[in-house]
């Protein structure tokens, strides 16, 4: 790509990383660390340097560390929230040359070739890194040098920057530990002698890698530039988003729905390229005068067909205010979720897509989460037996697993006037006379023991499946523990 020009790689570690992000959001002075819990028990996950000042460290116990350091606050540590902001200072650094990767968990490697005269040099172009680091509260330590690997052993064991084609003289002093190699190997190198990788540059190779495997030497081959080691720039998630500028402006609905249905041609044939449905869209159709107007629509499930989502938006642009006429209209996917290819066929059955078309209709009216559907729990007791759900937010289930058929209707029990433990050939229920003509049962249910449910104090239930010559069949309980009727469910 840049054929004869030679390579420069910038390493940038942020030994910090995870504390300076929480402080950027609440300041404050003195010792402070971020707590995770590790091998089962509460440990330091990263600390400010006031904390290190006080001779904490990490990995250290949080209840040790308290006892070193009375005056210490913490906070619960977010891996997630630190990679997301690792990626935020990815994109800024994009700034100095496109070709930026994530190096591990807290650093970056950037291919500067050929960009570092745009800023004046590389001693000036590192001089900016770290004075808009520094300014925005964020610990940084840097290393520029031919490979990556000598890079990033400048960046941790000798911040600087090193010549160009003496990548050996720069690495020389610092510890073998700067290899990128794992801890053991280089407790094991510093036993053998060799503390430095001048030291190891000039030792045998064979027995090295007879001993350590060829890992070790690939790792100083590449910080020597022996070996290639390329530098893989992180890509961007893609952003499924689409615009269109109108010479005129427009203001009928039929115009908005033509432009809609323009934008979503697009939209969804990126979808479709990249597997993936949108749950969530919103179109902003922006006015002459500069205001906007707002669309937004939520899904039953995810969807990348713009024959089931035009017509949704219907009725969100009819109360529209086009005012003086609308000269763009930008529609965007704020939501996606994974919608992996699948084998179609011209007999498949679309009733599930007719009955999300339905929720996500339904749901524009009245919301999504006050379409609510049952599920399946796993639960013995009839009141546990199912959950409700907003119908949009979960996949239907299999039926409930029992070898018994449950009634459709469920209701806290009501007590009869009855006695013995077998059903009664006569009893009253909610003021109807009805005459027990088959019964079946019975099925004992004990109650679930590790639980406190005040509705299953009286202990077993003897469960019985009741037919009147009335033509109601209903599910009756008898309590052998204190003796009682009741009515609990009833067969549609």
């Amino acid at each position: 790509m840049f054929d004869g020009m030679q390579r420069r790689v910038v390493s940038i570690w942020f030994p910090r990383l995870a504390s300076d992000r929480v402080l950027r959001q609440y300041p404050l002075d003195g010792p402070f660390a971020l707590t995770l819990k590790q091998r089962n028990s509460n440990r330091i996950y990263c600390l400010n340097k006031s904390a290190e000042n006080h001779g904490l460290q990490q990995g250290m116990p949080y209840a040790d560390a308290r006892a070193f350091c009375p005056d210490l606050q913490s906070r619960i540590a977010s891996p997630k929230q630190d990679h997301r902001f690792l990626c935020a200072l990815r994109r800024w650094a994009t700034r100095y040359c496109p070709w930026v990767g994530l190096e591990g968990e807290d650093g970056l490697v950037l291919d500067i070739t050929g960009s570092a005269h745009l800023f004046g040099g590389e001693d000036t172009m590192l001089a900016d890194m770290r004075m808009h680091l520094i300014r925005a509260g964020v610990s940084v330590q840097i290393g520029l040098a031919d490979t990556r690997g000598a890079a990033w052993a400048m960046a941790r064991y000798g911040e600087g920057i090193a010549p160009r084609g003496q990548v050996l003289a720069a690495v020389e002093p610092l510890p073998v530990a700067a290899l990128r190699i794992e801890d053991h190997i280089s407790i094991s190198l510093q036993r053998l002698g060799l503390r430095s990788i001048g030291d190891l540059a000039k030792a045998a190779r064979a027995p090295l890698t007879r001993r350590f495997g060829p890992g070790l030497l690939l790792r100083l081959d590449q910080a020597l530039g022996l070996r290639a080691e390329e530098i893989s720039p992180h890509m961007e998630p893609p952003h499924f988003a689409v615009r269109m500028t109108l010479p005129e402006p427009i203001g009928l609905l039929s115009d908005v729905m033509t432009g809609a249905e323009r934008l979503l041609k697009q939209l969804c044939a990126k979808l479709k390229s990249h597997e993936m449905g949108a749950r969530k869209l919103r179109l902003t159709l922006r006015r002459v005068d500069q205001d906007h107007q707002q669309v937004e629509l939520r899904l039953a499930r995810a969807v990348h067909d713009q024959n089931r989502i035009l017509p949704l938006f219907e009725r969100g642009l009819d109360e529209i205010d086009s005012g003086f006429g609308i000269d763009q209209l930008r529609l965007e996917a704020t939501q996606v979720e994974r919608m992996p290819a699948q084998q179609v066929s011209y007999v498949a059955d679309s009733g599930q897509e007719k009955l999300d078309d339905l929720i996500s209709r339904l749901g524009t009216r009245i919301g999504l989460e006050n379409i609510h559907c049952f599920l399946p729990a796993d639960s013995h007791i009839p009141e546990r037996s199912f959950i409700v759900s907003p119908a949009a937010y979960c996949e239907p289930a299999g039926g409930w697993s029992s070898p018994n058929p449950r009634p459709l209707v469920l209701f806290p029990p009501e007590s009869i006037a009855a006695s013995g433990p077998r059903p009664p050939s006569r009893f009253r229920w909610r003021r109807m006379s009805l005459t027990t003509g088959r019964a079946v049962g019975p099925e004992r249910i004990a109650p679930e023991w590790w639980l406190e449910d005040e509705n299953w104090r009286s202990g077993l239930r003897d469960y019985w499946r009741v037919e009147t010559r009335e033509g109601r069949r209903l599910w009756l309980f008898y309590t052998p523990q204190n003796p009682g009727w009741f009515v609990q469910g009833e067969f549609v």
